[in-house]
């Protein structure tokens, strides 16, 4: 039988060891395993959507003119809008979008940005002078405020709203992946490869990005909170997701005129883009501290 080397059992064993960690710090953590709860039940929700929905149909957008308006129930926990629909199942379907779409955003934004990060770090020169320019120059403006003028370029809708939000973010991930690949291309294990005539294409593919992961992970887990608050945030001024289509944001927006006498209708979307919101920048916290003791809180 063929002896398995010690080298190739190290990583599987310290990614075990990290798993073990991770999670032995969020169980011990009150507001880190409340938040994997709540992040928990959010996925879920979204998944299972127009299962768990009381109104699936009114949740997608149908109308139901004879319950306008109504204050909270048994039968309308959340009460309904304007238009007879029910608050509650319009939450519920709108958080398929609200997790799908900025996962979309920000794997996209890292798949864009972390490998550019890495080229200019592990390059340097004129390389690094090109990337790290155009990454300033998107920098130069509020990701808000760009993602803005881009979807209104681009015209309405969800689709456009998720590419102009991919535009203003992958910056970010450049400028943190060039920053993590200068230390690391300076460590032994990437002169060795040199050394051996390893190509650079290499190197960065099976060297440098492996080990970009944990900063990526937790700076991900962080922005897909973000992402979600601009997503609501471009649904409200009207340039997300469009009607009927259940949008957090656009609920928030839709509802805003009737804030003093019917305020269900903007509060109960609003706390859910809160509470999920919250929840991934403690979990992110979480895992930053792990990653990185120098910033234990």
């Amino acid at each position: 039988m063929t002896a398995i080397p010690v080298a190739s059992l190290e990583p599987e064993v310290q990614r075990t060891r990290t798993a073990r960690h991770v999670l032995n710090v969020i169980l011990r953590d009150p507001l880190s395993l409340a938040s994997t709860i709540v992040i928990i039940l959010f996925i879920l929700i979204a998944i299972f959507a127009y299962q768990v929905a009381p109104y699936p149909q009114e949740g997608a957008g149908k109308t139901n003119v004879h319950n306008t308006m109504l204050a909270q129930s048994l039968a309308h926990p959340f009460g309904t809008d304007k238009l007879g629909r029910d608050v509650l199942s319009r939450v519920i379907v709108g958080a398929r979008p609200a997790l799908i779409v900025p996962m979309a955003v920000v794997l996209f934004a890292v798949l864009i940005g972390a490998p550019l990060g890495a080229i200019a770090g592990y390059k340097g020169g004129w390389v690094d002078e090109v990337i790290m320019r155009i990454t300033d120059l998107f920098l130069a403006f509020p990701s808000l405020l760009l993602a803005m003028a881009i979807a209104s370029a681009l015209g309405r809708g969800l689709q456009n709203a998720a590419i102009a939000l991919i535009v203003s973010w992958w910056p970010w991930y450049t400028r943190l992946v060039r920053g993590v690949t200068l230390s690391l291309k300076e460590r032994y294990f990437v002169e060795a490869a040199q050394a051996i005539g390893v190509r650079d294409s290499v190197i960065i593919l099976r060297h440098i990005l492996p080990n970009t992961i944990s900063p990526i992970l937790v700076q991900a887990t962080v922005d897909l909170g973000t992402v979600i608050l601009a997503m609501g945030g471009l649904a409200f001024l009207g340039l997300g997701t469009q009607p009927p289509s259940p949008d957090w944001g656009l609920m928030v927006s839709e509802g805003r005129t009737y804030i003093l006498d019917q305020w269900w209708i903007s509060t109960f979307p609003g706390l859910a883009i809160f509470v999920v919101v919250l929840a991934f920048n403690l979990i992110g916290d979480t895992l930053r501290d792990i990653f990185d003791p120098r910033q234990y809180r």
